[in-house]
């Protein structure tokens, strides 16, 4: 359907004028050719912009955006934020955001990855915000803004459940399907080229912005397209039903699309309800819990039975509890699903160590190793194998390849320590063990080791303030 090219009126269907009916009378009347009191057919108020000199709300946003940067900036996290610290300051996180923090879906929209990503984002805020917000006033495009970004962090945790989301440019795709629906829809009194030049210059960007998403491949694109898609119902409804600025036809529209909004937040939240269950059954497990966390993660997997990290987690709880056949079970499941999964084939080797299966175990460090020779805890788990057949040798060798790869390896010295002393190098054991507790802490296990290397060596005195100093260890003091 054609536009009026003096008011941008709509024509009527199959019209082939260029000006609408109410420009041709108004024209004749001020050529007096139609008499003043000739009375005008009644047709739709053009729906014009409203003062774009007041753009307060869009400064709003572009301000809490930059002082949220700047406080991250403040903290030296700014430029270059790893995940943690984006979920501490409010970026979105499936399990959380669905684990009982809902208002991750709006923070998230206002916390930055690094200079680029606010700079691009804020330059478009400021000058696609200030088109909207003139056209639509302050309230309704802070509610377009707000309820768009909402919706682009819940289209965000649907499409990467498990990701971390964090930006404006979902909100920012709001306002662009907006302007998109609006333009498109709407009666507006400029000149219909100025429109059509408006519409098609925001179609562009909105092209440009999901065409690069989609090719960069590190940029939320679903979280763009579900705020495009919101911002779009927006300008549609508005344009169509409330293009005036009386309050009431307005608010209808913000509660529809709201209420629309938030029934998808709780499909969301049904749907992916397991990984609540699989973030807090890795939670009990960590606190030593593994009953209840077994139990967590159990149902997890009765509603998502290929979500891997629930497998992994429940053969974690599983081991804990010593209920090694299920713990295999499990680990078998997770290599199932993923063959090339490392962490899980070692602690299938580790679990064969606890089982007796010593063949069975050194197959499964062996084929780690099979992928990648510089595998510190395949080295480690085979020299664990090794040593449980009493080949000391080559667990030794095993032990020093595995602190040579991977120098921090928590129990490395320890375990060469041990072995040294069976082969009666005691020397190097009391060396290595020396090592450990510097590397690591007093602990227990490495005093009593070296207590045992001081006795084997003759050195008593050594041994006696070893074992004394693990005694206390013991005892917590």
């Amino acid at each position: 359907m054609a536009n009026c090219t003096q008011c941008g009126r709509k024509l009527p269907a199959f019209s082939f004028q260029k000006i609408c009916e109410w420009c041709v009378r108004h024209e004749a009347a001020k050529r007096g050719e139609e008499p003043e009191d000739a009375i005008q057919s009644v047709m739709p108020v053009p729906w014009a912009a409203g003062d774009s000199s007041s753009v307060i709300v869009t400064q709003a946003f572009f301000g809490i955006n930059i002082a949220v940067f700047a406080a991250m900036a403040l903290q030296g996290i700014a430029m270059d934020p790893n995940s943690q610290q984006l979920i501490h300051w409010g970026a979105n996180y499936g399990p959380l955001t669905l684990g009982g923090q809902p208002w991750r879906l709006l923070t998230s929209t206002f916390v930055h990855i690094g200079l680029l990503h606010i700079f691009f984002n804020m330059w478009c805020l400021w000058d696609l915000g200030a088109m909207c917000e003139s056209l639509y006033g302050h309230w309704t495009f802070a509610a377009v803004y707000l309820i768009s970004g909402v919706a682009a962090s819940l289209t965000s945790v649907w499409w990467r459940p498990v990701g971390v989301s964090a930006g404006a440019s979902g909100a920012i795709f709001g306002i662009v399907g907006a302007l998109i629906a609006s333009h498109y829809l709407g009666e507006f009194s400029a000149p219909g080229f100025a429109v059509r030049s408006r519409l098609r210059s925001v179609v562009t960007f909105a092209g440009y912005a999901l065409l690069f998403g989609a090719v960069s491949g590190r940029t939320d694109n679903a979280a763009h397209i579900g705020g495009l898609v919101t911002g779009l119902i927006f300008g549609a409804l508005i344009a169509r039903g409330a293009p005036e600025r009386d309050a009431l036809p307005r608010i209808v529209v913000v509660l529809c699309v709201g209420l629309v909004v938030l029934g998808a937040a709780a499909w969301l939240h049904r749907s992916r309800s397991y990984l609540i269950h699989a973030q807090r059954g890795d939670a009990l497990v960590n606190e030593n819990k593994p009953d209840e966390g077994a139990a967590e993660l159990q149902l997890s997997i009765r509603q998502r039975p290929d979500y891997l990290p629930a497998h992994f987690g429940l053969a974690h709880a599983y081991f804990d509890k010593g209920q090694f056949s299920e713990a295999e079970a499990e680990l078998n499941r997770v290599l199932q699903l993923q063959p090339s999964h490392a962490g899980a084939r070692y602690e299938l080797g580790m679990v064969y160590l606890h089982q007796r299966r010593i063949a069975d175990a050194k197959g499964e460090f062996t084929e780690l190793l099979r992928t990648d020779k510089n595998d510190a805890y395949a080295h480690f788990g085979l020299g664990m194998a090794l040593a449980a057949e009493e080949n000391h040798q080559g667990a030794l060798e095993e032990f020093k390849t595995a602190a040579q790869t991977q120098p921090d390896f928590s129990s490395a010295f320890y375990k060469i320590g041990l072995e040294e002393t069976k082969l009666k190098q005691y020397d190097e054991a009391i060396a290595d063990f020396r090592k450990q507790v510097e590397n690591w802490g007093d602990d227990y296990a490495t005093e009593t080791a070296l207590a045992d290397a001081y006795q084997a060596k003759g050195m008593l005195g050594e041994a006696k303030a070893a074992l004394e100093k693990a005694g206390k260890l013991k005892a917590g003091k």
